[in-house]
Formats: C-alpha cells, structure tokens, sequence
C-alpha cells in the first residue's frame, strides 16, 4: 500500500501570509521609515533627493552604476542610500526592480523602507512603482519555514514616496507579481521530505480557496480511468502516489480568450533507474517542480492583477524514483490519446508527464497552451542560467511569451522547432521514442512535446537553468529563484487568442 508523507508542520501557502503582512503603500513623505532610498542616475547632474553634490558622492566611491548602493553617513533619521540606476537615458523598470533590490540589501537591518522615484522623472510612476516594489520584495525575500531560528530583519513596511496618483495602483502590482514569485520560490524550495505530490494537491486546494480558483486533485485511480500513462508510468518507481492537480481562473464577466498552462512537477527526480550522479546538483532536484510551482503561484495572483482571460492550469505531479517497480529502459507506455512511447532513458521523465496533461488541454478545446518545465540540461549548457529556452509552433503565441517576459525582466530566447530532427524520435516498437541523439537535446525535448498538441498554438518555456540561482543577483536570491511566475501572470492579463 502506498505510503503518504504527513503533511509539515508549516503554513501551507507561507509566502502570501508573509507578504501580505508587509505593508506596502505609496505617500508624499517616508512616514515611519527608518531607511529611505533615493535613486541616482549615473549621470554628470544634479543629485535629487540627497543633501550630497556629485563630486562628493564620486568621492565616496559612489557612480550611480545600476545596481550599487551607498549608505550616507549621517547622524539623523531616517538613513539614507543612494542607489544606482545607470545612465538616465537607459533607465527602465528592469533597472528600477535592480536598485530596489540593491537598496533592500543595503538596508537589511532595517523592518520600515522608503524609496523615492524622484531620481528617475522618463518613467512612469506606475512602472517605476511596480518594480520598485517588486524589487525591494523579491531581495529580501528568505526562506525559512524549516529554520528553528534566523537572525534576519523581517520587511514589514514599504513606502513608495511619490505623488503621482498612478504610483499606488504600480505598487499594489507589484506585490502581486512578488507574491507570485515568493510563493513559486516557497514551494520549489521546500523539500521533497516536506512537499511530496499529495502535498501540493493539499498546498493547490488551500491557495485555490484563499485566492479563487477552482481547484480538481486527480488521484491514481482517477489517472489510471483517464489513461494518463506518462505520469503513471513515472510513478512506478515511488512508494509516493501521483496527483494531477487541475486549476481553473474565470474572471469576472465574459473571457477575452481561454489559455491554459502546464507545469512539470516532479517533486523530487532522481532519475529513476538512470540514477543520477551523487552531486550538488542532484540534492537540488527538489527543484524539478518549479514549472508546476511557477503556474500555481501565478495563477493565484490572476484576479489581483485583473486577468481578462479564462486559464486552466495542469500540474502534472510525482517523484521519480528507482526501485524493483520503476520504469526500466525499453519499456514502452501508453500516453493519454493512445501514443505509445519507448522510454529509452528514464531520466527524460518530466516530457512524459506533461505529454497526458497536453492532450488534455487539448481536449478542452483552448485558445492556446503554454507549458512551463525544468526539462533540458541541453537547454541550461545552451544559454546559461539567466535566460530560459522558449519553442512553439505558433509564432504569434511564441511573441507573446516573449513580450512578457521583457516586460518581467525574466528573459527567455527562442530555439527552433526544427523538424529536421524529429526522425530522431523514431523508434523501433512504438510510436515515438523519448529521448533524440546525442545532440541538440531542447529542441527534440520541443518535438516530442509538439506531437500532443495537434493544431492547437502552443509554446514550451524550458527553465532547467533559470530554476536555480547560486548566488544573490539582482532581484535573485541564493536558491529556486521562482523563474516564470511573473511571465506567466504578464502572458495570462495580455493574452490575444
């Protein structure tokens, strides 16, 4: 009989409770601040905000470099830092989200922070508000449910000061995008011990009642009358049982468009019997669900940000293990739709779990399906760990991720959908094999999933280097970086059947 792990003893959706205790808010003054931020340009002019000409803060070793920070010795309150945002003529909210950043770094020991947009007059204030919120959010953001304690200053108030009437509605933006980050970085940063298949299913009804989404958990017997074999087949390995976890937002009035999102949600990969070496990166694995934690996160942030659009999202959701039950190489599986696939390598799992979830989304007829998924070394060794792959066989919907992602500074690049390479899917004793050659791995990861979308426009959004940061970088922290929560919830509110 399978066994379930109990549940943790930590708040299930612990980045919304937290961020929602930070009071964020826009004002003409810094109010209770003990540590206000004024953005400097890197520029030869006069220095807004600061009683410091520029020679003095060159001086200080200060240049108003995007991203660096100084602290103004000064005996009285609040303390002030001047924060870099580059050249004034390049200044944008990518730069904006970066100087907060810096400026909640520096100002770590402080609860209260202010900052002031006075430094950056080209943006809007909405713009500038909404990253700078994000920023700040995002750099002091910790994760530490597990810790039985932590010398950290917790964030509990964030002024944006400034007085444009449209700096309120960008900082309440803002935290609506942090929170989704937070809560995608709380969830693939959890481990496996703690956030098992079962688990998310219980974490995804808690977030759906909080936030207002429909919420359907698919257990095993259900997977098994539904056909899903890839995500069956996976499982076999595992004493943990499966679950597929079904989100659907309706937003108030007639939809604009229907999208949907699947997300891979390997709770823990191993590898199955293709064990994986016993490195670092193997104990990160637990990171293997950041595309299922992205879609989850974003989705529930979709009625803040006033999303237009009808979304159902597909969380495909199990570990993969080796034992005397799991997948052997060779052996063939039936997907959901009647596709048979020979697993050459079991450690090519997360494209057989989201391929069920593809033809689902299929069937539910949807204007277009994005899918989300820490799937490809091949895709990491290609572009490194700032910027994730995207493919797709509708380049209109392929533009649209990659408009939201500039719009959310979480880049992606496109890859083809080369078909000259799908011949290396062929195989010998089923309809399709689940690994290509030796090369070009993210672009045969793309045609394998291509073949359970049919006609439906559909793009892959591969994050396998972007899930994890080593260090603190910008609005990053060290750990899951929560990589496409924000892209997803800018790509549902602008989404154009």
């Amino acid at each position: 009989m399978a066994t379930q792990t109990s549940p943790p003893s930590i708040d299930p959706v612990p980045s919304i409770a937290r961020l929602a205790a930070t009071k964020v808010g826009t004002a003409l003054d810094p109010g209770s601040a003990s540590c206000v931020g004024v953005l400097v340009d890197g520029d030869d002019g006069p220095v807004i905000g600061l009683d410091l000409d520029r020679e003095r803060l060159v001086a200080a070793g200060f240049d108003g470099a995007m991203g660096t920070a100084l602290v103004v010795p000064s005996g009285a309150d609040p303390t002030l830092v001047a924060v870099g945002v580059g050249p004034a003529a390049e200044v944008d909210a990518a730069a904006v989200r970066t100087a907060a950043a810096a400026f909640a770094r520096a100002a770590s020991g402080h609860a209260e922070l202010a900052i002031g947009l006075g430094g950056v007059p080209g943006l809007a204030a909405a713009v500038g508000a909404q990253a700078a919120v994000e920023g700040a959010l995002l750099a002091r953001y910790a994760y530490d449910p597990l810790r039985s304690t932590t010398s950290r200053t917790a964030l509990t108030g964030l002024t944006i000061v400034s007085d444009d009437e449209g700096a309120a509605a960008g900082a309440e933006r803002g935290r609506a995008l942090a929170t989704a980050t937070a809560l995608a970085r709380d969830l693939a940063n959890t481990p496996h011990s703690h956030m098992t298949a079962s688990i998310l299913g219980d974490v995804a009804v808690a977030v759906g009642a909080e936030r207002g989404l429909d919420v359907e958990v698919f257990d095993e017997a259900a997977l098994v009358e539904m056909g899903c074999g890839g995500l069956l087949g996976v499982n076999r390995g595992s004493t943990e049982p499966p679950r597929m976890i079904k989100l659907t937002y309706r937003p108030e009035g007639e939809p604009t468009g229907h999208l949907a999102f699947v997300g891979k949600g390997i709770m823990y990969d191993s590898g199955g019997l293709a064990l994986k070496p016993g490195d670092e990166v193997h104990a990160q694995m637990k990171n293997d669900m950041s595309g299922a934690a992205a879609i989850l996160a974003a989705m529930a942030e979709l009625a803040d940000v006033g999303c237009p659009s009808q979304v159902t999202g597909f969380l495909m959701c199990t570990d993969n293990m080796p034992s005397g039950t799991a997948l052997a190489l060779g052996d063939v599986i039936t997907m959901r739709g009647g596709t048979t696939v020979e697993v050459t390598n079991t450690d090519a799992e997360g494209r057989l779990v989201m391929a069920d979830a593809l033809v689902l989304a299929t069937e539910d007829r949807v204007d277009a399906i994005v899918d989300i998924a820490t799937l490809t070394g091949a895709c990491m060794r290609a572009l490194g760990t700032q910027v994730a792959g995207v493919i797709g066989n509708d380049q209109g919907l392929v533009d649209q991720v990659r408009r939201a992602a500039e719009a959310v500074d979480e880049p992606v690049w496109q890859l083809p959908l080369e078909p000259r390479y799908r011949r290396e899917l062929d195989s010998s004793v089923a309809d399709l094999r689940n690994l290509g050659g030796a090369n070009a791995g993210a672009l045969t990861a793309g045609l394998f999933l291509a073949e359970f979308v049919g006609d439906t426009p559909w793009a892959h959004v591969d994050i396998a280097g972007t899930a994890q940061s080593e260090g603190e970088a910008g609005w990053q922290t060290a750990g899951c970086t929560g990589f496409g929560a924000r892209l997803l919830v800018a790509l549902a509110e602008g989404f154009a059947p």
